[in-house]
């Protein structure tokens, strides 16, 4: 199915979807596996595809294998033939690489369980919207996705690991991630009488600077809790103080007790900064992911399942990103794990980095992730 899934993974590539909007998407997964005798079904938001693979048993869980579906609203700028054909959106993450190999490992294992091969029941979960907070996966879980799954497994595309392998890590292989949205309001003013105002641009400047040093030294360093501003906009000119500031980004954490004290103390912060300069201010928090925790049995499954196809020398240790994903919230109901897939082509050593216009991936990772997920099944 080499060809086939290539072709597959490249459709999608050039026709990205947003979260909650792949419904072309969900219509191509969930017409692949009907022609191969399948009976998927779509989530009761339109999109999002479940197929269950093998007759339902109480004495054997599923096993669960997630993709999530959706792209990112940033343009493509790569010079290949199957860019994306939509303006300022993009497979850049890798979703489109997810699914594919979620989709082939679900027609192997389905042709398996003909065979009567499969040693337990299998359920696939194409999720809509893992970019969107707090994430897809919650509306999978709230449509029962995880009743009945014993375990559950993931890949995410990792440009920095060589195709044909993959990164591993028991515990904490990702960070929560929240999203802040501030405003700043004062009375303005001239320029020439900053005392008569609330300075709000020197307030936002403030904002930005002391709301991360403030919050590095209240919580232990190696939570690694950080505040990183994306967007900050005030003002229309020169010699005006405006009435109105914005600011926006995200805090990022390596530790889940550090994450749920988070909001609490953001709040306490803003409000001591904006005190010294007069501001008032509202806080929009937007919570987000936490952690994904790997399990250790799970963990050591996908190691197993790798070596067995591939050799011990295909699995590397890997670092606790920063990043976030939403798979997490699956992990807080049922043990799983999450591998980093290599999609960095043989020999290329210039640096590829996620969410950005000219990530692509070596499509020989495909084959990789169908034959992990694949070994994985027959394992358990």
């Amino acid at each position: 199915m080499r060809a086939e899934l290539i072709a597959f993974r490249r459709d999608l590539h050039m026709h990205p979807e947003l979260g909650r909007q792949e419904f072309r998407t969900t219509a191509a997964v969930k017409d692949r596996l009907e022609r191969a005798g399948l009976k998927p079904w779509v989530l009761p938001g339109g999109t999002g595809v479940v197929c269950d693979i093998g007759a339902t048993d109480p004495d054997r869980p599923r096993l669960a294998l997630r993709a999530d579906l959706d792209g990112l609203p940033i343009p493509d700028t790569k010079r290949v033939d199957y860019r994306s054909t939509i303006p300022g959106r993009a497979h850049a993450c890798g979703h489109d690489v997810h699914t594919t190999v979620v989709l082939g490992a679900g027609l192997v294992l389905a042709e398996l369980e003909r065979a009567g091969r499969l040693p337990r029941p299998v359920r696939l979960i194409f999720q809509p919207a893992e970019e969107v907070m707090p994430g897809g996966a919650l509306d999978a879980i709230k449509a029962n996705v995880l009743d009945g799954v014993g375990r559950i497994l993931a890949v995410h595309c990792d440009p920095k690991v060589e195709v044909g392998r993959i990164g591993l890590r028991q515990g904490p292989i990702t960070s929560a991630c929240d999203r802040l949205e501030l405003s700043l309001d004062g009375s303005g003013g001239h320029t020439a009488r900053p005392h008569l105002t609330t300075d709000l641009v020197m307030a936002a400047a403030k904002m930005a600077a002391e709301l991360p040093a403030v919050l590095a030294r209240r919580v232990d360093p190696r939570s690694g809790l950080s505040v990183v501003w994306g967007r900050i906009q005030a003002g229309h000119a020169c010699n005006v103080i405006p009435q109105h500031a914005e600011l926006e980004g995200t805090v990022r954490c390596l530790d889940l007790g550090a994450w749920r004290d988070a909001p609490d103390l953001v709040h306490e912060v803003i409000d001591q900064v904006a005190g010294m300069y007069r501001a008032k201010w509202e806080l929009t928090y937007h919570r987000g992911v936490p952690p994904v925790v790997n399990e250790a049995d799970s963990t050591e499954l996908l190691r197993d399942a790798m070596t067995a196809r591939y050799g011990a020398h295909a699995v590397e240790d890997t670092e606790q990103s920063l990043g976030g994903e939403d798979f997490s919230w699956y992990l807080e109901q049922v043990p799983g794990a999450l591998a980093r897939l290599g999609v960095r082509p043989l020999g290329d050593t210039a640096k590829h980095d996620l969410h950005q216009g000219d990530f692509d991936v070596d499509e020989g990772a495909i084959k990789v992730g169908v034959e992990l997920f694949t070994s994985a099944a027959l394992l358990v």
